[in-house]
């Protein structure tokens, strides 16, 4: 069985604080992040520690964010840009395992710290990149328009992030990408995610069109973009999210899932044998189901992963317990014709070593009807990993390459 570049070295022994940390070196891509410094935070973290994780990215984020202020007030821009783009990963990554507790201050501060520093970072990039608000039912989404090289009216990618990610991680997660192949990008958060959840507590929703929608008409509203060619990625959670709303919402010209998502519950209990998964389905109809929540609680305790995954699921949906949250992702599927009504051109990716999702890009890449591609990413290559972490320049090498080509 092939291992992913640094199981040995980074944390052997929890694959969440494993993933985390890979996460954080993948932003050094697009300028995100230093190797020497995640190395220099992770090296104060123990295993399984929450607290200790909070503590070493925050004192990082601080010194950093330091010294982009520092930076900016002798008039070095450039430095500054880049500083406070780091600050702002740091501070993301610091409150990431605090969830199981919302009313945490450092959760607060952490975001609006970073918040903070990637609209400074973003002020000092060229071409520009526009913090918007984007109308949405009785409020606004928060987002940011990262406008072309060229002028327009140029394709434009919307795009999002999923279960746990954020308008300003788009910026490492495929923005800068599109935008050094001339593209607009407007990314945004919808409820459940980063700045909607943060803000004012909106949970996530399963009929995401109802989010794609008011998005969609407000990069149609924008002179720089061309309505013809408007394609739409939705990144992890956000591969069976964006599925779903390009299966109703008809003027996208394009849609990438990244990675492919056909049925959340499913990926979600691929802990249980197979044989138990359809009790345990059914078990989720009923009020009570005391041997379901102890289930649950042990998983938790043995998996790190499920530890955090469904302490940030609670908040992020609005369920009171871990079986309510699962529960609740038995709405998050393209299933019963769905994903056979999306009619743009169709990129689907797949990672091989996905910890998340195993076998749901093929599933979902199976069921749909209208052109179709699936582009797989091994461990071998380097880029097996969920979202292809630690290998975005490659994976969006792929992805736009198609994309292009889909457009030309």
């Amino acid at each position: 069985m092939e291992h992913h570049v640094g199981d040995a070295l980074l944390f052997p022994d929890d694959a969440q604080f494993r993933f985390e940390t890979l996460r954080a070196l993948g932003a050094v891509e697009y300028g995100g992040a230093l190797i020497g410094e995640v190395f220099a935070a992770v090296s104060r973290i123990a295993a399984g520690d929450y607290d200790s994780w909070c503590d070493a990215w925050n004192e990082m984020a601080n010194r950093i964010a330091k010294e982009g202020s520092d930076q900016l007030a002798r008039g070095h821009p450039i430095s500054a840009r880049d500083s406070f783009l780091r600050a702002a990963t740091y501070y993301q990554s610091s409150e990431f395992f605090l969830h199981g507790q919302p009313d945490d201050p450092r959760i607060a501060r952490a975001y609006k710290l970073s918040v903070d520093c990637y609209k400074r970072a973003a002020a000092l990039h060229d071409p520009v990149i526009e913090p918007v608000e984007i109308p949405y039912e009785q409020t606004t989404l928060p987002g940011y328009f990262h406008h072309a090289g060229k002028p327009g009216p140029r394709p434009t990618l919307i795009m999002h992030s999923g279960f746990d990610g954020s308008v300003e991680e788009a910026h490492f997660s495929g923005a800068r990408a599109a935008v050094e192949r001339d593209y607009n990008v407007l990314a945004f958060d919808g409820p459940g995610q980063y700045g909607p959840l943060y803000r004012e507590g909106l949970v996530f929703r399963p009929d995401w069109e109802k989010v794609v929608t008011p998005v969609v008409d407000f990069a149609l509203g924008r002179r720089a973009v061309d309505p013809k060619r408007i394609a739409l990625m939705g990144i992890s959670l956000g591969g069976v999210l964006a599925p779903r709303a390009a299966a109703f919402e008809k003027r996208l010209a394009a849609l990438i899932a990244n990675d492919g998502l056909y049925d959340f519950s499913a990926a979600m209990l691929s802990f249980a044998p197979s044989d138990q998964r359809e009790a345990l389905l059914e078990s989720l109809k009923v009020e009570q189901a005391p041997h379901v929540d102890a289930l649950l609680a042990a998983q938790m305790k043995l998996s790190p992963t499920m530890r955090w995954e469904f302490a940030h699921g609670m908040w992020a949906t609005g369920a009171k317990s871990p079986r309510a949250f699962l529960a609740k992702m038995r709405d998050y599927n393209v299933k019963d014709g769905i994903a056979e009504m999306i009619s743009c051109p169709t990129l689907v990716c797949d990672a091989e070593g996905d910890l998340f999702f195993q076998g749901q890009p093929q599933v979902l890449y199976n069921h749909l009807t209208c052109r179709k591609t699936i582009n797989r990413f091994t461990t071998g290559e380097g880029a097996g990993a969920h979202c292809q972490v630690g290998a975005s320049r490659k994976a969006f090498a792929r992805i736009f390459d198609w994309l292009d080509e889909t457009f030309a």
